[in-house]
């Protein structure tokens, strides 16, 4: 009784904060840095594919930069403090079944911790900090997706990648907060997609159709396709080119990912270069560990 009376009371000053800001920051300079909508209509309209909309950028495990960790709450502010943006992240689950975000299954890198993340509770965590990606730790805690969700609201979109999370679980979170307009899934089959469309209609879905056989796995689900993004791989060229039209065709945004390809070249100055020639195909959503250096290359 006494857990549930202390998550219960965080959860209410988590929403009363987050209620607080979104009121303090709405004249501020934030203002025009948050994609929100109050309806699933109006998150379909915004990722629907058009020849002339500009590219959305997506936080990859939330971004990253010095003394800032991937899959961090902080990270997904520092993100939002400059600039408009949806964020990939990753949902696991402690041993006590309580749901944070932690892209491996062990602690080792990311965290001052060791060993399998399924072998702690979530008390246990309370002792770890976070690491940047040049393995320094920081102040910053493994966050719980329920808070992230919470905070999420009227600033972003949170996009649920795979991990070991059981569906049913994603489901009953999103239904307790409504969530169905600022959190959108990740599938990787047909199958996935349908099962997140039948129990909760409105929430969008990043499908993979990076080939052939993906595509049509997609077709064949039946799922709308004005509820979906698509992954096609970390480009656009002749290896896909017939599937992102044929997605076009159908209002289907295409994002590609740099996180595994240019993310990881050594300096700004190259990884611009390398993202300027890379969006000459002409991508719809942009992936990156970078976001900002994103920003700053599609920015006028």
């Amino acid at each position: 009784m006494s857990r549930l009376f202390n998550d219960s009371l965080r959860l209410f000053l988590l929403a009363l904060l987050s209620c607080a800001a979104v009121d303090r920051e709405a004249a501020a300079q934030h203002s025009d840095h948050r994609i929100a909508f109050a309806v699933p209509d109006e998150s379909y309209r915004y990722f629907a594919y058009r020849p002339d909309a500009p590219i959305v950028v997506s936080g990859h495990r939330g971004g990253r930069a010095p003394g800032i960790p991937e899959n961090s709450l902080e990270g997904l502010e520092y993100v939002l403090r400059q600039m408009p943006a949806i964020f990939e992240i990753d949902p696991r689950l402690t041993k006590d079944s309580v749901i944070v975000l932690l892209h491996d299954a062990t602690l080792d890198r990311t965290t001052t911790g060791s060993g399998k993340l399924s072998d702690y509770t979530w008390d246990e965590l309370q002792s770890l900090r976070l690491k940047d990606h040049e393995g320094r730790p920081t102040d910053f805690k493994i966050p719980l997706l329920e808070d992230v969700i919470v905070w999420s609201r009227g600033k972003t979109v949170v996009n649920l990648d795979r991990k070991d999370v059981p569906f049913q679980m994603i489901v009953d979170l999103i239904k307790k907060h409504r969530a169905e307009t600022h959190v959108m899934l990740t599938v990787h089959t047909g199958a996935q997609a349908r099962y997140y469309s039948d129990r909760l209609p409105g929430v969008m879905l990043s499908v993979f159709a990076r080939n052939a056989k993906e595509y049509e796995d997609v077709c064949i689900s039946g799922v709308p396709w004005h509820t979906m993004i698509a992954y096609v791989g970390p480009t656009i060229d002749a290896s896909n080119r017939a599937i992102v039209d044929a997605l076009h065709e159908k209002g289907v945004r295409c994002m590609v990912s740099y996180a595994p390809t240019h993310d990881r070249l050594p300096t700004k100055a190259e990884r611009a270069a390398a993202y300027r020639e890379a969006m000459k195909c002409r991508p719809d959503i942009v992936e990156s560990d970078l976001p900002t250096e994103i920003r700053d290359v599609i920015t006028p």
